[in-house]
C-alpha cells in the first residue's frame, strides 16, 4: 500500500471510497491511532469501531479512582465530545467486529454492516479470563467497575481470585472501603514470575499489613452462590467475588482472515500484521528490536505509543520505523507507588540497587542475558530509576551498570 495521507497531492480526496482507514477498537490504542492519522495529514474517511457503547475512555482508573468512588464515570473519557467531533470520525460504537476479509479488504460488524478499507489498524484489546460458575465480577470495562463498586462497603466480604497487579489494586481499594478481603493466588509468591520472589514478597507484605487474608498456593476451581470452591474442596465464603486471573486477546473475529494469531495479533517490528493491516495495544504481539524478542504488553502507556506508531507506519510505509519502546507501567496499592521500566519477565537475575527491601522503599534492576533489561521502584522518586531506564535504552551490559553504580 502506498501512502494514505489524503492531503493535497494525494491520489484520493477526502471521503473517497478508495481512501478509507478503519480502526477496530475504540480503546486508548485506537484513539491514539486516529489522532495520529489526522495529525499526520490524513483527511480521508476514518472509521473508528468500538464494541462498547461508550466513547474511548481510560482504563487504569477503573481499579483505582472509579472503584474507590473518588472519580465519577464522567471523568473517564479520553477526549471531550467536542474534541472527538473535531476528528471527523465515522464513529461506530456498540458494534463489535465479527470478521475480516483481507483479500476483499472488508470488516464485518455485529450490526450487519460491512466496512471497506485501504488501511486497517486492529486495536481490539483483551477480555478477562473467567472461572466456571456464575455471579463473579471481572474488572475490564467502565460498567464492570461501577457494578463492583455498588457492592462494596464496610463489612462486605470480597474474595479476589488472582494477586496480580489488577487483583492487588482492587484488594487495596476494597480494604480502603472497609470490606473484608481474601486474596487467593495459585503461585507460592504473587508476581514472582514477573518481578522476582524477593520483590514479590515485599508487595505481598503490604496486603498482610493492611488486613487482607492473603492465601498463596491455592487453586480456585469454580465460583458458587456462596463464594469460591478450592481444588481441595474447601468453600471460601464471600458476598462478592472478583476474578482477576489474566486476559485473553480479542482475536476470534480474525479467524480465517489470513492474519496470524498466536496469543495476540502477530506483528513485525513495524506493528504490521498483513498487507495494509497493523495492530496496536493489548492485542498486538510484535517484535521489539530493543530487546530482541516478541512481546505483548497490557499497559496503558504502551497502548497509546503503539497506536501512534502503527498509524505513522500505515500512513508512510516507505519511511516507517520500528516500534522499539522501553515498556513502562505503574501501580498504586495503599500508599505504595510501584513503577517499572523494561521487560522484566524471563529475567535471569534481580538485584536491589538502591534503598532497602525491608523498608519497602527500593529500586531493583533486572538482568536478562548479559544486559540490563528492566528496573522497578517502590516508594522512590521517579529520578531514582531514570539512570537504569537509560541503561536499558543503551543496551548497557550488566557488569558495567553494576560497576558504575558501585563507583557512584
Amino acid at each position: 500500500m502506498t501512502g494514505l495521507t489524503g492531503s493535497a497531492g494525494s491520489a484520493a480526496s477526502a471521503g473517497s471510497p478508495g481512501n478509507r482507514i478503519v480502526v477496530v477498537g475504540a480503546s486508548a490504542a485506537g484513539l491514539a491511532a486516529v489522532v495520529a492519522l489526522r495529525k499526520g495529514g490524513y483527511d480521508g474517511t476514518l472509521t473508528l469501531v468500538g464494541d462498547e457503547p461508550h466513547a474511548p475512555y481510560d482504563r487504569p482508573p477503573l481499579s483505582k479512582q472509579i472503584l474507590s468512588g473518588a472519580w465519577s464515570p464522567e471523568q473517564l473519557p479520553l477526549r471531550s465530545p467536542a474534541d472527538l467531533d473535531a476528528l471527523g470520525l465515522d464513529l461506530r460504537l456498540g458494534a463489535a467486529a465479527t470478521g475480516l476479509d483481507t483479500a476483499e479488504r472488508t470488516v464485518r460488524l455485529a450490526d450487519g454492516a460491512t466496512l471497506t478499507y485501504d488501511g486497517l489498524i486492529v486495536a481490539t484489546g483483551v477480555r478477562p479470563r473467567r472461572l466456571p460458575g456464575e455471579g463473579a465480577h471481572v474488572l475490564r470495562t467502565r460498567d464492570d467497575a461501577l457494578a463492583l463498586r455498588e457492592r462494596l462497603g464496610p463489612g462486605r466480604r470480597l474474595v479476589v481470585v488472582g494477586a496480580g497487579f489488577l487483583g492487588a489494586e482492587a484488594a487495596a481499594v476494597a480494604r480502603g472501603l472497609g470490606a473484608r478481603v481474601t486474596l487467593l493466588e495459585p503461585a507460592p509468591v504473587p508476581l514472582a514470575h514477573a518481578v522476582g520472589e524477593a520483590v514479590g514478597r515485599v508487595l505481598s507484605r503490604a496486603h498482610l499489613e493492611h488486613g487482607v487474608d492473603l492465601r498463596c498456593g491455592v487453586t480456585v476451581t469454580e465460583v458458587t452462590e456462596d463464594g469460591v470452591r478450592l481444588a481441595d474442596g474447601e468453600l471460601v465464603e464471600a458476598d462478592e467475588v472478583l476474578v482477576a486471573i489474566g486476559s485473553l486477546p480479542n482475536t476470534e473475529w480474525l479467524a480465517g482472515s489470513g492474519v496470524t494469531v498466536d496469543d495476540g495479533v502477530v506483528c513485525d517490528e513495524y506493528c504490521a500484521a498483513a498487507p495494509g493491516v497493523y495492530a496496536a495495544g493489548d492485542v498486538a504481539r510484535w517484535y521489539n528490536p530493543l530487546f530482541g524478542t516478541s512481546m505483548r504488553i497490557e499497559h496503558r502507556t504502551n497502548a497509546a505509543e503503539q497506536g501512534m506508531a502503527a498509524a505513522r507506519n500505515l500512513l508512510a510505509p516507505a519511511a516507517r520505523k520500528p516500534f522499539a519502546p522501553v515498556p513502562y507501567f505503574w501501580s498504586d496499592q495503599y500508599d505504595m507507588r510501584i513503577q517499572a521500566f523494561g521487560h522484566l519477565r524471563g529475567h535471569d537475575e534481580v538485584a536491589v540497587v538502591d534503598g532497602d527491601l525491608a523498608e519497602g522503599r527500593f529500586v531493583a534492576a533486572y538482568r536478562t542475558g548479559e544486559r540490563v533489561s528492566g528496573t522497578l521502584a517502590v516508594g522512590m522518586p521517579p529520578k531514582a530509576i531514570h539512570g537504569w531506564r537509560r541503561a536499558i535504552v543503551d543496551g548497557v551490559r550488566w557488569g558495567e551498570a553494576v560497576a558504575a553504580r558501585e563507583a557512584a
